[in-house]
């Protein structure tokens, strides 16, 4: 996604008021798309014994969560859709629950159940023929995140169809940057860092000049034109934007987004910023705003506590919600 962390790849190590600082950083692939971590800390072995952590608990969680690994959990419960509820680490269970709190929150524009799609759909950037709407009707009336079933003193999840899937393409990323963070701020000694997942991004404490993160939003049509820039601390920011996985057919761009209404890809919107302490509801609300549009979506997040968005239209007009301080150039 199209977030630039002002940061510098290795290891630098900074002397600022007699106290010595040591900022690792680390780039690489993690849940099929680019993870950079950084870390804070008083010295750098503790600050890469940060990055392997963090690396390690975004490896673990991929293990649990992906629908691509037939042994996971995740598919588990996709291959017994309409068939049987089966029993999960409550890890998952708690990730689903949330998924569908989301998904009540916002009337539904967030639904992990929208993976019944995953066959329909190509977002290859290139101009493609629309597939046949029975096709397209069938497969969106799997999607339905009440026929979720929880049972919480069994720990079990069952999809009550058959046909239906879920996936955490949408949640995913935001969760796995939370547990990162978490796992490298515990580390004594480790005072700041960065997890950025492929613009699902989180910070938390000081760089190693002792300032806040400044993180920078790109025009999305423009790959190396900045829109403008946030002093972030103790926050995430999640962005997805059309810019990456998209299609045209008949002049009509296609964002890789699904309304679960309507089994159809979004259009209008090029791409939303979420900004609010929780990098998972950020990456949820992301997606879901994307859905609603944006007259409902800005007034859903105006509604919420500590969270705000910038939307950019596919004509380039950009909208805010009422507190964020965003700053141009």
């Amino acid at each position: 996604m199209r977030l630039a962390l002002c940061m510098l790849s290795g290891l630098l190590v900074f002397s600022l008021q007699g106290q010595t600082w040591a900022e690792a950083n680390k780039v690489l692939k993690l849940m099929g798309c680019r993870f950079e971590l950084t870390a804070v800390a008083s010295n750098d072995t503790i600050a890469w014994e940060a990055i392997q952590a963090g690396i390690d608990e975004i490896s673990r969680i991929e293990r649990l969560i992906s629908s691509w690994d037939s042994t996971s959990q995740t598919s588990a419960i996709n291959k017994n859709a309409g068939i049987q509820a089966v029993e999960v680490d409550p890890e998952l269970y708690d990730l689903i629950y949330r998924s569908k709190k989301v998904s009540k929150l916002t009337g539904g524009a967030f639904d992990i159940s929208f993976a019944s799609m995953d066959k329909i759909w190509d977002f290859n950037g290139q101009e493609q023929t629309m597939p046949d709407s029975q096709m397209v009707q069938y497969a969106a009336a799997k999607i339905n995140w009440e026929n979720i079933l929880l049972d919480p003193e069994n720990s079990t999840v069952f999809l009550k169809e058959k046909g239906m899937k879920i996936g955490f393409g949408a949640i995913g990323k935001g969760y796995a940057a939370n547990r990162a963070k978490q796992i490298m701020a515990a580390i004594t000694g480790v005072v700041g860092g960065v997890v950025n997942a492929s613009g699902d991004l989180m910070v938390w404490g000081s760089n190693a000049q002792e300032t806040p993160w400044t993180v920078q939003i790109a025009d999305p049509k423009r790959k190396d034109q900045m829109i403008g820039w946030l002093a972030l601390k103790d926050m995430a920011i999640v962005t997805s934007g059309d810019y990456e996985k998209y299609f045209t057919s008949r002049g009509i761009r296609y964002a890789h987004i699904i309304n679960p209404k309507t089994g159809y890809p979004t259009t209008g919107i090029s791409s939303v910023s979420v900004v609010c302490p929780d990098a998972e509801l950020a990456d949820a609300l992301a997606t879901a705003i994307f859905v609603l549009g944006k007259d409902r979506g800005l007034k859903l997040v105006n509604q919420l506590n500590q969270v705000e968005c910038l939307i950019i239209t596919e004509k380039g007009a950009l909208f805010t919600s009422a507190q964020l301080q965003l700053h141009y150039y």
